[in-house]
Protein backbone atom coordinates (compact mmCIF):
# COMPACT_ATOMS: atom_id res chain seq x y z
CA UNK A 1 0.00 0.00 0.00
CA UNK A 2 1.50 3.38 -1.29
CA UNK A 3 0.32 6.91 0.03
CA UNK A 4 0.80 10.27 -0.49
CA UNK A 5 -0.11 13.77 1.36
CA UNK A 6 0.79 17.11 -0.09
CA UNK A 7 0.11 19.71 3.37
CA UNK A 8 0.70 23.02 3.88
CA UNK A 9 3.29 24.50 6.14
CA UNK A 10 1.02 25.42 9.14
CA UNK A 11 0.70 23.54 12.38
CA UNK A 12 -3.10 23.67 12.37
CA UNK A 13 -2.61 20.86 9.82
CA UNK A 14 -1.18 18.56 12.21
CA UNK A 15 -4.55 16.75 13.30
CA UNK A 16 -5.16 16.44 9.44
CA UNK A 17 -1.24 14.77 9.27
CA UNK A 18 -2.02 12.39 11.99
CA UNK A 19 -5.54 11.41 10.86
CA UNK A 20 -4.29 10.60 7.47
CA UNK A 21 -1.22 8.28 8.44
CA UNK A 22 -2.84 6.49 11.27
CA UNK A 23 -6.19 6.55 9.39
CA UNK A 24 -4.08 4.42 6.39
CA UNK A 25 -2.27 2.31 8.49
CA UNK A 26 -5.27 1.45 11.08
CA UNK A 27 -7.24 0.28 7.67
CA UNK A 28 -4.24 -2.41 6.97
CA UNK A 29 -3.00 -3.38 10.16
CA UNK A 30 -5.21 -2.87 13.10
CA UNK A 31 -5.97 -6.23 13.68
CA UNK A 32 -2.18 -8.00 13.25
CA UNK A 33 -0.33 -5.52 15.41
CA UNK A 34 -0.61 -3.87 18.91
CA UNK A 35 -2.65 -1.48 17.29
CA UNK A 36 -2.39 0.90 20.59
CA UNK A 37 1.30 1.03 21.09
CA UNK A 38 2.09 1.66 17.32
CA UNK A 39 -0.05 4.15 16.41
CA UNK A 40 1.27 6.24 19.24
CA UNK A 41 4.58 5.09 18.35
CA UNK A 42 4.19 6.15 15.03
CA UNK A 43 1.96 9.58 15.82
CA UNK A 44 4.84 10.90 18.01
CA UNK A 45 7.09 10.12 15.46
CA UNK A 46 5.25 12.14 12.55
CA UNK A 47 4.65 15.34 14.81
CA UNK A 48 8.03 15.60 15.48
CA UNK A 49 8.98 15.40 11.46
CA UNK A 50 6.07 17.37 10.50
CA UNK A 51 6.32 19.89 13.48
CA UNK A 52 10.37 20.36 12.40
CA UNK A 53 9.48 21.16 9.19
CA UNK A 54 7.26 23.58 9.76
CA UNK A 55 8.80 25.59 12.78
CA UNK A 56 12.34 24.89 11.31
CA UNK A 57 12.85 24.24 7.70
CA UNK A 58 10.00 26.21 6.72
CA UNK A 59 9.60 28.51 9.34
CA UNK A 60 7.01 31.40 8.66
CA UNK A 61 6.46 30.14 5.07
CA UNK A 62 3.22 28.25 5.47
CA UNK A 63 2.89 28.55 1.50
CA UNK A 64 5.34 26.03 1.34
CA UNK A 65 4.33 21.84 0.99
CA UNK A 66 5.77 19.32 2.81
CA UNK A 67 5.26 16.05 1.17
CA UNK A 68 4.78 13.21 3.37
CA UNK A 69 5.00 9.58 1.11
CA UNK A 70 3.83 5.94 3.02
CA UNK A 71 4.73 2.81 2.00
CA UNK A 72 3.66 -0.24 3.60
CA UNK A 73 4.80 -4.04 2.87
CA UNK A 74 3.23 -6.40 4.89
CA UNK A 75 4.04 -4.76 8.34
CA UNK A 76 7.39 -2.72 7.53
CA UNK A 77 6.86 0.90 6.90
CA UNK A 78 8.39 3.60 5.35
CA UNK A 79 7.75 7.29 5.95
CA UNK A 80 9.06 10.12 4.04
CA UNK A 81 8.85 13.68 4.85
CA UNK A 82 9.89 15.93 1.83
CA UNK A 83 10.71 20.14 2.50
CA UNK A 84 12.02 22.87 0.59
CA UNK A 85 13.93 23.99 3.30
CA UNK A 86 17.53 24.93 2.88
CA UNK A 87 18.42 22.16 5.07
CA UNK A 88 20.14 21.14 8.79
CA UNK A 89 23.47 19.71 8.83
CA UNK A 90 22.88 16.73 11.37
CA UNK A 91 26.42 16.43 11.81
CA UNK A 92 25.91 19.28 14.31
CA UNK A 93 23.38 17.76 15.97
CA UNK A 94 24.55 17.21 19.83
CA UNK A 95 21.85 15.39 21.74
CA UNK A 96 20.10 17.29 24.92
CA UNK A 97 21.83 16.57 28.04
CA UNK A 98 19.63 15.62 30.93
CA UNK A 99 21.58 17.92 33.69
CA UNK A 100 21.02 21.42 31.12
CA UNK A 101 16.89 22.31 30.64
CA UNK A 102 17.29 22.36 26.91
CA UNK A 103 13.81 23.26 25.72
CA UNK A 104 14.75 22.02 22.10
CA UNK A 105 16.74 19.15 20.38
CA UNK A 106 14.81 16.45 21.43
CA UNK A 107 13.11 15.29 18.05
CA UNK A 108 15.44 13.78 16.43
CA UNK A 109 16.46 11.73 19.96
CA UNK A 110 12.87 10.58 19.87
CA UNK A 111 12.40 9.70 15.67
CA UNK A 112 15.87 7.99 16.30
CA UNK A 113 14.83 5.89 19.45
CA UNK A 114 11.22 5.12 17.98
CA UNK A 115 12.72 4.47 14.87
CA UNK A 116 14.19 1.43 13.07
CA UNK A 117 16.15 3.31 10.73
CA UNK A 118 16.27 6.84 9.93
CA UNK A 119 18.37 8.54 7.22
CA UNK A 120 17.75 12.51 6.02
CA UNK A 121 19.53 13.83 3.02
CA UNK A 122 20.03 17.08 1.57
CA UNK A 123 18.82 19.09 -1.42
CA UNK A 124 17.51 16.03 -3.71
CA UNK A 125 16.34 18.53 -6.67
CA UNK A 126 15.76 21.42 -4.67
CA UNK A 127 14.55 19.11 -1.68
CA UNK A 128 15.11 17.76 1.45
CA UNK A 129 14.07 13.93 2.62
CA UNK A 130 13.70 12.61 5.90
CA UNK A 131 13.37 8.66 5.75
CA UNK A 132 11.87 6.50 8.27
CA UNK A 133 11.54 2.85 8.14
CA UNK A 134 10.46 0.25 11.15
CA UNK A 135 9.05 -2.82 11.04
CA UNK A 136 5.61 -2.63 13.61
CA UNK A 137 5.89 -6.34 13.92
CA UNK A 138 8.78 -5.72 16.33
CA UNK A 139 7.25 -4.80 19.84
CA UNK A 140 8.78 -1.13 21.06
Amino acid sequence: MKSELLVPSDLKFLSIVENWLLGCLEIQLRDSIDWSRQSNRLRLVLVEAYSNVVRHAHRDQPYLPVLIRLELKERDIALEVWDCGKGYDISKYLPPSPSEKQEGGYGWLIINRLMDKVDYQLQINGYNCLKLQADLSNDC
